[in-house]
């Protein structure tokens, strides 16, 4: 399993080392010990969550503020997702700068997505299984968002106009400008 740093600071690459032979693979999808290694800390992940999406469902951009902002380990077991990173650490010299990564069961990429960060993700393939594991468990009091359509942050989340799908809770999120924030020397 290799580690490694995005554009975003202490949001995390994960690529785990697949074996093939004629059976098929095997893959340690999953190693808290070399995930504490790289982080300089203990994690704590209490739930799972799994959510399936068809081709062209948006979902976020989604977060909780504290005391229950929650920690990310994110992958996709089946499909394919462009998956989004928003930095809202303000004060942060990555605030208002966002990732795009494409998960899927066939790269097996996984991202570790740490308190500060908004995060989403759109379905690019006929449907999707997402997976992430958080370190606190949901808060609806706790609930914050960004539009995924703020066009002060411009994400392109491929899929055309016509195509998206989105709750009607995903539409009515407030604009980067109007979120909520972290504070990038005191909550984090």
């Amino acid at each position: 399993m290799t580690i490694s740093p995005t554009a975003l600071s202490e949001v995390l690459l994960i690529q785990p080392k697949k074996f093939e032979d004629e059976r098929g693979w095997f893959s340690e999808s999953f190693r808290l010990d070399l995930l504490h290694k790289a982080l300089g800390r203990c994690l704590n992940f209490c739930q799972e969550n799994h959510a399936q999406s068809s081709y062209g469902v948006i979902r976020g951009l989604h977060y909780q503020m504290p005391p229950f902002a929650q920690s990310k380990l994110v992958s996709v077991p089946y499909g394919k997702v462009l998956d989004v990173v928003v930095d809202i650490r303000k004060g942060s010299p990555d605030f208002g700068k966002h990732i795009t990564l494409e998960l899927s069961s066939e790269n097996q990429k996984q991202l570790f997505i740490p308190p500060g960060f908004a995060h989403g993700y759109a379905c690019l393939s006929e449907t999707a299984l997402f997976s992430y594991k958080v370190e606190s468990y949901y808060n609806k009091d706790s609930e914050a968002s960004i539009a995924f359509d703020d066009p002060k942050l411009a994400i392109d989340w491929q899929i055309p106009m016509g195509k998206q799908v989105l709750s009607s809770k995903d539409r009515e999120h407030p604009t980067f400008e109007a979120a909520k924030y972290f504070d990038y020397k005191i909550d984090i």
